[in-house]
C-alpha cells in the first residue's frame, strides 16, 4: 500500500525534501493554477480534516476565501494533547517540510496575510525541526515573503481547541471563545470574544472579523502531494467518502505501540495488528477508544472500516485515528474513570455544567472503581450526563457525555460487579497520554496523576 506522509527515512534538510518526487512542486502548481484553481483541486481530491471532525478541506478553504474586504489568517493546529495520539509529532519528526509547503499553499489559496503554526512548547524536539524547516524553505525561495509564526503554547488539552488556540496566539489562556474562527478570527473586535479582557497581541486590532482558517497539521501534510500528483491519484486510495491515507496511533494493550500510515477503509482489527503488532498471545481485544472524544468500540465491532463513515455506522467516530486498545484483562470502570478524570481536569470552567458535571461524574466513577459505590452513584452519573453539556462553548462536555454513557451501555455487568463485590477485580491501566512513542515503546505522562482541576500540580 502507498505511504507518502511517513517516509521510510526521515527528511532532514531542504535539499533532501526537494530531491523527493513532490518537493516544491505543490507550490509551483498552486502558483500556476491560481488560488481558485488550488481550492478546486483540493475540493476534487475529497481531502477531509484530520483533526477529528473530518470536514471537507476544500469547502473550508472556499468559505474563508469567499469572505472579501477583510484581513484573513491561517492557523495550523499541531497541539495534539488527546490521550492515545502521537500522529502530528510523528509527522514532524518524519518530514516537517511537507507541512510547511502545505501551509504556504493554503495561505496562498485563501489569501492569508500571515500564518501561525501552533504546537505545545513542551514539544522541544519538534519545535526545533519546524523552525528549521520554515527557515530553510524561505531561504530556498519557495516562499521568501511568507510570514510564518511558530507559537509554543501550554500543555492544556484545550490549547488544541480552535477557538482557544486563537486566544493563545493573542497572548491569553486557552479558554474557548463563543464564535468560530471563520466568524471571528484573529485580532478581530467583537462584543463577545473570550473569557478575559485585555490587550490583544501580537497582531493589529481591527474592526473587521478577520476570518481565520484553522487546519490540522496532518491535513496540510497531504496538500503538497495532492497538488503535485492530482486529485485522482489521492482518490485512488481510501474510500469514496474518506479518500487517502491516515496516520494512525495504536497504544495500550498491544505488543509494540507505534504510529503508522494506513489506507482509509482498512478494518480496525487489521490496523491494530499492522501498527501495534496486535495484543499479547492468549489475550483478546475487549474495547478500543479513538481518543477520549468518541463512544467505545467493542470486540464485536472490530471489523469496522477505519473511515469517517465507517465509525459513524457503529455510532462512534474515527477522531484523529489515535486508538487506545484494552484487552480482556482490563477494567472498563477504571478506564472510563481515567478518561472522565482527564476531561474534568482539562475543562476550563467557563461553562459551569461542564466543569461541575464532569467533576461529579468522575467522583462517582472513582467511588465505584474503588469498591465504595452503590446504585445511587449510577443514578447520579446518569443525571449529570443529561446536563453536562448545557451551554457549552466547546466539544469537551460532549466528549464526556459520549464516552461515559457508551461504556455504561456496553459494559453494565462490570459496574454491577464492582458494586456487588465492593472491589475492582481487574487490572488498572495507565492513562495513555503520550510523552513519547518510539521503537515500539510508549512513554506516558506520569506527572498527570498530580494535575489538579485548576491546572496546577500537586508536589511530587
Amino acid at each position: 500500500m502507498s505511504t507518502f506522509l511517513l517516509p521510510a527515512q526521515p527528511i532532514r534538510s531542504i535539499d533532501e525534501y526537494l530531491a523527493t518526487e513532490i518537493g516544491g512542486l505543490g507550490v509551483q502548481t498552486a502558483q500556476r493554477i491560481g488560488p481558485e484553481g488550488t481550492i478546486d483541486l483540493v475540493t476534487a481530491s475529497g481531502l477531509r480534516g484530520r483533526g477529528g471532525g473530518g470536514f471537507p478541506t476544500g469547502r473550508k478553504w472556499a468559505g474563508i476565501a469567499q469572505q472579501r474586504g477583510t484581513r484573513r489568517y491561517l492557523v495550523v493546529n499541531a497541539a495534539e494533547g488527546e490521550p492515545g495520539t502521537f500522529k502530528d509529532r510523528a509527522l514532524m519528526r518524519a518530514n516537517p517540510y511537507q507541512v510547511v509547503e502545505g501551509l504556504i499553499i493554503a495561505a496562498f489559496a485563501v489569501g492569508a496575510s500571515e500564518a501561525f503554526l501552533c504546537l505545545k512548547a513542551s514539544f522541544e524536539r519538534e519545535f526545533e525541526l519546524l523552525r528549521r524547516a520554515v527557515q530553510e524553505i524561505q531561504a530556498a525561495g519557495i516562499c521568501s515573503d511568507c510570514t510564518v509564526n511558530i507559537v509554543g503554547g501550554p500543555d492544556e488539552y484545550l490549547f488544541g481547541e480552535e477557538k482557544a488556540m486563537l486566544e493563545v496566539i493573542e497572548g491569553k489562556p486557552p479558554l474557548p471563545r463563543w464564535f468560530p474562527p471563520y466568524e471571528q478570527g484573529l485580532f478581530a473586535s467583537s462584543p463577545q470574544e473570550g473569557w478575559e479582557a485585555g490587550p490583544h497581541l501580537p497582531g493589529p486590532r481591527t474592526d473587521e472579523p478577520n476570518p481565520t482558517l484553522v487546519n490540522n497539521f496532518e491535513t496540510l501534510a497531504n496538500v503538497p502531494h495532492i497538488l503535485a500528483r492530482g486529485a485522482e491519484w489521492f482518490r485512488s486510495m481510501g474510500t469514496v467518502e474518506s479518500p487517502g491515507t491516515v496516520v494512525a496511533t495504536v497504544v495500550g494493550d498491544v505488543v509494540a505501540p507505534d504510529v503508522g500510515e494506513i489506507e482509509l477503509g482498512t478494518p480496525l482489527a487489521a490496523v491494530i495488528d499492522a501498527v501495534g503488532s496486535g495484543v499479547r498471545p492468549g489475550r483478546t481485544v475487549k474495547a478500543v477508544f479513538s481518543g477520549v472524544a468518541n463512544p467505545v468500540v467493542t470486540a464485536a465491532e472490530l471489523d469496522v472500516p477505519v473511515s469517517y463513515e465507517g465509525f459513524a455506522s457503529i455510532g462512534s467516530g474515527m477522531g484523529s485515528a489515535g486508538f487506545i486498545v484494552f484487552d480482556d484483562e482490563a477494567c472498563m470502570v477504571d478506564a472510563v474513570h481515567q478518561f472522565s478524570r482527564f476531561l474534568s481536569i482539562e475543562s476550563c470552567g467557563q461553562c459551569p455544567p461542564c466543569k461541575l458535571g464532569s467533576g461529579e461524574i468522575t467522583e462517582h466513577l472513582r467511588r465505584i472503581e474503588a469498591g465504595e459505590g452503590s446504585e445511587r452513584d449510577i443514578t447520579a452519573i446518569g443525571g449529570w450526563l443529561e446536563r453536562v453539556t448545557d451551554g457549552s462553548r466547546c466539544f469537551l462536555a460532549t466528549e464526556e457525555q459520549r464516552v461515559v454513557s457508551s461504556v455504561l451501555r456496553a459494559f453494565p455487568e462490570e459496574f454491577v460487579e464492582h458494586i456487588e463485590t465492593q472491589r475492582c477485580p481487574r487490572s488498572p491501566r495507565p492513562l495513555a497520554k503520550l510523552v513519547d512513542l518510539d521503537g515500539g515503546v510508549a512513554t506516558y505522562d506520569e506527572s498527570y496523576r498530580r494535575k489538579r482541576p485548576d491546572w496546577t500540580y500537586d508536589e511530587a
